[in-house]
């Protein structure tokens, strides 16, 4: 069995793994990407592309750490869009350059007062009615809409985008091929039925796939929890691009609407916020009527013509938290000779290649090897995930 040493294994194929990859290798890195299935298809092209800016986070009128760790995201990620951030990311696709927030009536005079304040400067800015998007022209919008500083995107493009410069340093293996080679609690190689393969670090980057790994490392910490969500789905024919949340006088979106395209030419809308968080006990049928009976009261003036409606169920594999709260920022944790880490948002993917990279310089690993592509050119290439909505049969 032939031996290939590198000096890191990025372990998982979605965002966060990607721009780990291109950032690694950026610094002089010899590193390799191994993913189990198709690229993204874990969590990255089941998101729904927003790249937050942290104001969803401070409904309750107060910016939280959760609001101020994120909040210097979308200006990174406009910097590689545009072509000159830390990464080329010219070639994906912008579905939209702003998120929009929307109140289901008058909102309280404290949220209003907030969104008005200095603290949000440059965050959210009130749309006038002759500026509004198409689903909130019409006469019988009566409440307020607010431009959020987030674009969304096309998550497959970008996944595309991420996995072109550095394809040649990506590879598909199965699970069921991948051990972890133990001793002493250090990983000495990946064990794969055709070779070996040893690193300086070893890095998780695989969402809920991570937690098979940990088993593997038989470790305490860090723990992996899910929080589940029940998401819904629209395919129709009518054009009528909306992104936006809904707000109430909770702290949460009561939706989140995002829009996105089909290889057929058709549109989806793509429902998350509140209405996934609490559907998840819900029945398929029950959570797409609830989903109907929701927009009928939020946009009712709205008909999505040949409508065709699906939903399905998915984890956010993070850090485990107390009471199962969500992270406030990126996660990554040293354990050994490997890098424990989740993402916990698609925008925080930049935040995570920064700690990773910032533990690597404190742990004096510096570009020592270089893999033998002839040997890791026997293992076949991932494709990108095909967004789910494309198998929604009606």
């Amino acid at each position: 069995m032939q031996t290939v040493t590198t000096d890191l294994i990025i372990l998982g194929g979605g965002i966060a793994g990607l721009w780990l990859l291109n950032r690694a290798r950026q610094q002089g890195f010899d590193a390799i990407l191994l993913e189990s299935h198709s690229l993204g298809g874990g969590q990255s092209v089941r998101s729904q592309g927003i790249i937050h800016g942290g104001t969803k986070y401070a409904l309750n009128g107060v910016l939280s750490q959760a609001s101020n760790s994120i909040a210097n995201m979308p200006s990174r990620w406009r910097d590689c869009l545009e072509g000159h951030g830390e990464l080329d990311l010219s070639q994906a696709q912008v579905l939209s350059d702003a998120h929009y927030m929307w109140s289901m009536a008058s909102l309280g005079s404290k949220m209003t007062t907030f969104l008005a304040s200095k603290a949000l400067k440059g965050r959210v800015g009130q749309v006038p009615a002759e500026q509004r998007p198409p689903a909130f022209q019409h006469p019988d919008f009566r409440g307020s809409l607010y431009k959020l500083n987030e674009i969304v995107l096309d998550v497959p493009s970008v996944i595309e985008a991420l996995a072109r410069p550095n394809i040649h340093s990506i590879y598909k293996v199965a699970p069921s091929e991948i051990q972890l080679d133990m001793q002493h609690g250090e990983i000495q190689a990946v064990q794969l039925k055709s070779m070996r393969i040893e690193a300086q670090r070893y890095i998780t980057t695989a969402g809920e796939g991570s937690e098979e790994l940990l088993q593997q490392l038989e470790v305490q910490q860090p723990q992996m929890q899910r929080r589940p969500l029940h998401m819904v789905m629209v395919r129709h024919r009518s054009d009528l691009p909306t992104f936006a949340h809904c707000i109430s006088s909770g702290s949460k979106p009561v939706v989140t609407i995002t829009t996105h395209p089909t290889l057929n030419g058709d549109q989806v809308w793509y429902l998350g916020g509140d209405l996934a968080e609490t559907g998840v006990e819900r029945s398929a049928e029950e959570q797409i009527q609830a989903a109907q009976q929701l927009l009928t009261k939020l946009l009712p003036w709205v008909i999505l013509k040949d409508a065709c409606w699906g939903s399905f169920h998915i984890n956010r594999a993070e850090p485990k938290q107390s009471s199962l709260t969500r992270p406030d920022s990126a996660f990554a944790q040293s354990v050994g000779n490997c890098i424990i880490s989740w993402p916990t948002k698609l925008a925080l993917a930049p935040d995570l290649a920064d700690q990773v990279l910032d533990m690597l310089k404190a742990q004096r690993i510096t570009p020592r090897f270089t893999a033998d592509t002839t040997v890791l050119g026997a293992l076949p290439k991932p494709g990108v995930a095909e967004p789910v909505w494309e198998s929604l049969l009606c």
